[in-house]
């Protein structure tokens, strides 16, 4: 048999003192793009105090456009937050794409005050504006 079998994705979001762990394994593209974001905004707008949000990447086997994009809207989330993003255990090919899409600094860079206080830029709200710019410091 023939055709295109979707890979496995999974998200898993444990809580710690310091923030959260989201561990992302399989692919990371069109198809399961949109999950991670759901999963991790929900995750997030239930919380009083967020911390850090360390995305750990140790079973992620692919990344397209779409999931690079993914990492931004959770970028602009944990920035409205208040919230430090870090990228964990990155594969060389997720590297690769975030250095040659000029996007790792952006996403690991220090936290803004402009989302704060309150929701304003999560997905979905009501807040004026788009902090998210790939490649502006």
């Amino acid at each position: 048999m023939t055709g295109y079998f979707p890979a496995e994705f999974s998200v898993e979001i444990t809580e710690d003192p310091a923030g959260c762990t989201v561990r992302i394994a399989g692919e990371l593209d069109y198809d399961t793009s949109d999950e991670l974001v759901d999963t991790v905004v929900r995750h997030l707008r239930g919380r009083r105090h967020t911390g850090e949000v360390r995305l750990d990447f140790g079973g992620l086997t692919w990344i397209d456009s779409s999931g690079l994009s993914a990492l931004l809207m959770i970028h602009r989330t944990t920035s409205a937050l208040g919230a430090a993003l870090r990228l964990d255990n990155r594969p060389g090919f997720l590297d690769h794409r975030l250095r040659l899409t000029d996007i790792l600094d952006h996403l690991t860079g220090p936290v803004r005050a402009e989302g704060l206080p309150g929701s304003a830029g999560l997905p979905g709200s009501e807040g004026e504006g788009d902090h998210t710019r790939a490649g502006v410091p």
